[in-house]
């Protein structure tokens, strides 16, 4: 079992290995909109709906670069609620629970905030916007509770497949390596899939069996175990919008395709499409797709160096209100 003396010097290393590259802050501080928005479930009402954002490793809710990117969501449609997930009031502590925490139960925290939300509980759904880890993490709200509903889920950077790798250390950083040797040779240890919240979505394709033995967290909500979830399938199914961006030069989530749900064995990618939890629909990612709501979409840069414009364009496309129309793909159900 690893010691605390061992857990404190992986925080500090994952603090600098695994760094979280804020949003670009361009705009000044947003609050929590705290005034109640009277929503309605016509078509007709220009209310857009609330707008939940999860960050990733390394971040905290109060950060500058996040709440730029509330100013910026609210600025392309006015009158957005925008609410930015923590699992403490403090920033400090929350930043810590996106290094060591068992992910179940910050999920369950997670969905009985947003459930008793007095702004949130009143609308007819919400969208919902996930960097890196705070990607799959939404994505595993949207299956185990959903409430309020998501309407569309956005995702830049995520993890949805797994990573295979915490990242690479120099050769003259001793303490980094061994540090790495010790959590490689404890990913599937109980104590480190209950407090390391990186390897509660590692995924090694090439020792699958472990994985779906030991896994905390990830195998269960890709529905990869050979007992099925049908209410994880119906849940995503239901969104109406999928987008998954990944970096084009991603080098600190290894692999970068797994924002799109690719499978990376060694040199061989086998894209979603491809892939048997597709062909047998294990999460309603192919109803999803016939109906035109499944997205991949790149960005430029490496992790999180995203720009306005991008966000903008995401949010033109994939936010507004309930009664918005999506354009969808001109590619039929047979091609799918």
């Amino acid at each position: 079992m690893p010691s605390l003396r061992n857990i404190t010097i992986l925080l500090s290393l994952a603090t600098s290995t695994l760094g979280f590259q804020k949003p670009i802050n361009r705009r000044p501080r947003l609050g929590n909109n705290n005034h109640a928005t009277p929503y309605s479930t016509d078509d007709e009402d220009d209310t857009p709906l609330p707008l939940v954002i999860w960050h990733g490793l390394g971040d905290d809710f109060a950060a500058d670069g996040l709440q730029s990117v509330g100013s910026l969501a609210e600025s392309i449609n006015p009158g957005t609620f925008v609410y930015f997930i923590r699992l403490s009031e403090t920033p400090s502590n929350d930043r810590s629970a996106t290094f060591f925490g068992n992910v179940t139960e910050q999920l369950s925290q997670v969905c009985s905030d947003l459930a008793s939300h007095p702004i949130l509980s009143t609308a007819p759904a919400i969208d919902a916007l996930g960097f890196s880890q705070g990607g799959q993490f939404l994505r595993g709200y949207v299956e185990r509770c959903n409430n309020p509903p998501v309407r569309s889920l956005l995702t830049f950077g995520s993890q949805h497949n797994g990573i295979v790798d915490y990242r690479a250390c120099s050769t003259t950083d001793l303490i980094c390596k061994g540090t790495m040797a010790l959590l490689h040779g404890n990913t599937w240890s109980q104590f480190v899939q209950n407090r390391l919240v990186p390897a509660q979505y590692f995924r090694d394709p090439a020792d699958i069996d472990r994985y779906l033995e030991a896994s905390n967290f990830l195998a269960d909500i890709n529905n990869e175990r050979a007992l099925k979830n049908e209410t994880y399938k119906e849940n995503i199914a239901k969104l109406e919008n999928l987008a998954m961006y990944m970096f084009e030069d991603d080098t600190t989530v290894i692999p970068k395709e797994t924002a799109w749900f690719e499978e990376v064995n060694g040199t061989e990618i086998t894209p979603l499409r491809a892939r048997q939890m597709y062909a047998e629909d294990w999460l309603g990612l192919r109803e999803l797709d016939r109906k035109g709501g499944l997205s991949f979409r790149t960005t430029p840069g490496g992790h999180m160096q995203l720009g306005d414009d991008v966000l903008k364009a995401a949010f033109k496309e994939f936010l507004g209100p309930i009664g918005k129309k999506f354009p969808r793909g001109t590619e039929t159900m047979d091609e799918l």
